[in-house]
């Protein structure tokens, strides 16, 4: 058989269903991002964390996908699935954010209406290949490397992991894929700890300071979750589901820990959860047993919407940033209605991102490649 008659194994549900939970999480953490008045008081405070944990889902279910298959598998097969699973969303995302530019400017981007249509059309067909844009063709302000499209830096690191294991580290025993993993974890938790900041955010810049941190937050979760997929044997645990949303909510939502005199402690509560919450929420997930109809449907909704949510949601957020913006002093009751619009838009948005374009085109891209 070769890598083009490769089978679809069954999905893991419940752990589709958690990536539309985080995803959802995500989109909160966004919104009320503008309204905090420091990092120290974010209502969503560790929003951020669920990139890692998609991280460490992507490599249980990479592992879980490829593993056993390699002997009929090609790198380059393998790389054409990633593409035609990743690749669609980002240029929607990114044409997106183009299309919505010029009409988010504000007090916080004030200089947009001074970006020449050719450099929005440079930057945004940079953004489809998802390589990083110097800081010098940074059109927004904020020092990304994707300012059409915030989230694509994560999507860089997912391409980047996924490389590293097409390359080699799939070839590693799991002794070996242990020492490494382990090693991947000591550099976490050292640099959580020792964070100017006392967290792991960081990553969507261009510079040698974010790309340690993306790296750093990429190569334990994936390969931790990859370790994960080879060592772990599932049992049969009932409503995990349930339990893993609410540990997913809890985490995400954990007000800061510590304050400006202790910045390790919030480190250290990041790292845990990185390196023994979310593997444990992930076990728990692939352990679970999806037990009526209706559970079902819902993670199989959450699941089909969470990368298109992912990454559309923040061509939305980018109008309510600057909406905010230009109403200096609202407070988080003022601006709640159009929050919750905001998400109902976000929503709305990502499915018919899904069923109207990445449904029709990641099949056209399957014919294709084949």
């Amino acid at each position: 058989m070769n890598n083009d008659q490769l089978g679809t194994k069954p999905h893991y549900q419940i752990l589709d269903g958690l990536r539309g939970v985080a995803a959802i999480i995500v989109v909160f953490f966004h919104l009320a991002e503008p309204l905090a008045p420091s990092r120290f008081a974010n209502l969503v405070n560790h929003g951020y964390l669920a990139v890692d944990f998609f991280f460490l889902l992507s490599g249980y279910v990479i592992g879980y996908a490829y593993d056993d298959r390699w002997g009929q598998l090609t790198i380059g097969g393998f790389l054409r699935r990633r593409f035609e699973r990743l690749q669609p969303l980002v240029i929607v995302g990114m044409t997106f954010g183009a299309i919505g530019f010029y009409f988010t400017d504000s007090t916080i981007w004030p200089l947009i209406h001074t970006v020449p249509v050719w450099k929005l059309i440079v930057v945004m067909l940079i953004g489809y290949t998802l390589l990083p844009i110097p800081l010098s063709m940074d059109i927004r302000g904020w020092q990304e490397m994707h300012p059409l499209n915030s989230v694509g830096w994560s999507l860089f690191f997912e391409y980047v992991a996924n490389l590293l294991y097409a390359l080699g580290i799939r070839k590693l025993s799991n002794r070996a894929l242990a020492g490494f993993v382990a090693l991947a974890g000591a550099v976490l938790l050292h640099y959580a700890v020792t964070s100017p900041n006392g967290d792991v955010a960081g990553g969507w810049t261009l510079n040698a300071e974010h790309m340690r941190i993306g790296l750093t937050r990429t190569l334990f979760p994936f390969f931790a979750g990859l370790l994960l997929s080879r060592v772990s044997r599932p049992t049969r645990i009932d409503y995990a589901f349930w339990w893993c949303s609410l540990l997913v909510a809890v985490v995400l939502l954990m007000p800061r820990i510590g304050g400006t005199d202790q910045l390790w402690l919030n480190g250290l509560y990041e790292a845990f959860c990185i390196i023994v919450v979310f593997p444990l929420i992930v076990y728990i997930g692939a352990s679970g047993v999806v037990h009526s109809p209706a559970e079902n449907r819902i993670c199989k909704f959450l699941g089909d919407l969470s990368y298109p949510l992912y990454m559309t949601h923040y061509v939305l957020v980018y109008f309510y940033v600057a909406w905010v913006s230009n109403h200096k002093g609202i407070t988080l009751w003022q601006a709640l209605p159009y929050a919750l619009l905001t998400v109902a838009g976000a929503i709305v948005l990502a499915y018919l991102s899904l069923t109207v374009y990445d449904k029709p085109v990641r099949a056209w891209l399957r014919r294709k490649l084949q």
